[in-house]
């Protein structure tokens, strides 16, 4: 690694902590990073966990420190999220590279639509809870997403959330908080498959993790009228991505 790979690799973590932690979608930044430094999309992939694990920790513990804790609202999402990730990490870690890069587009597509319904300005504490199993499968299914793919899976934890009346705030700061524990399953998957390279891992985490501050400051401290528009920029760009117009 130069010392300019590792200037990228920071600020690109930096960039896609701070996204990560106000909406989502910042692993659309690092992974095409990752592999514009050379390394294979399956390892780009692994190697980006290590680094969404640590932001996503370091965002939990200040958003615990900015009094907006997400721990006690993530219990009941954590067995089925975490359930989906193993099974999506394992499935995922058996796909050659150009089959994972095909899938990576297609799982982006499908989550464009709902993700754009999600951001609308409508209420949400007004909307009928989803029954108890329809919530496990909904989780069960984010999990499984981001245990195979990670990226946009922010965007998809927050529709979910705010479905059961969540302010924006509160679901990024209990979103952080179950990225955490979903990470954390999956990492040691990719780390028995071989689909980690430490040095570029470390670095881009290092990035990630005062990303993963500063995002959870800025959200605490702007509140909905500081997320809102960043949640709208994210798909608005996850939708150029999928276009093809970048």
């Amino acid at each position: 690694m130069t010392p300019l790979d590792g200037l990228l690799l920071v600020g690109g973590g930096f960039a896609a902590g701070v996204l990560n932690t106000l909406a989502g979608g910042g692993s659309l930044i690092t992974v095409p990073l990752l592999v514009l430094l050379g390394l294979p999309g399956t390892v780009a992939n692994g190697s980006n966990r290590i680094g969404i694990l640590v932001q996503n920790v370091a965002a939990a513990w200040q958003f615990r420190a900015e009094g907006v804790s997400g721990l006690r609202r993530a219990v009941p999402v954590l067995l089925p999220v975490g359930l989906g990730s193993v099974l999506g990490a394992w499935a995922v870690a058996q796909l050659r590279d150009e089959t994972f890069e095909r899938l990576f587009g297609v799982f982006m597509l499908l989550l464009l639509v709902p993700t754009l319904r999600g951001t609308g300005p409508e209420r949400t504490e007004h909307r009928t809870a989803w029954p108890p199993w329809v919530s496990a499968a909904v989780f069960f299914a984010i999990g499984l997403y981001g245990g195979a793919f990670q990226a946009g899976v922010g965007l998809a934890l927050i529709l979910a959330l705010s479905r059961s009346g969540l302010d924006l705030v509160r679901a990024n700061s209990v979103k952080t908080v179950v990225i955490a524990v979903l990470t954390a399953v999956a990492v040691p998957v990719f780390i028995v498959q071989g689909q980690v390279v430490w040095l570029h891992a470390l670095v881009l985490a290092a990035g990630f993790a005062v990303g993963g501050v500063a995002g959870a400051r800025l959200t605490v401290a702007g509140g909905e009228r500081v997320v809102r528009p960043v949640l709208v920029v994210s798909v608005l760009a996850l939708a150029g991505r999928m276009l093809g117009l970048y």
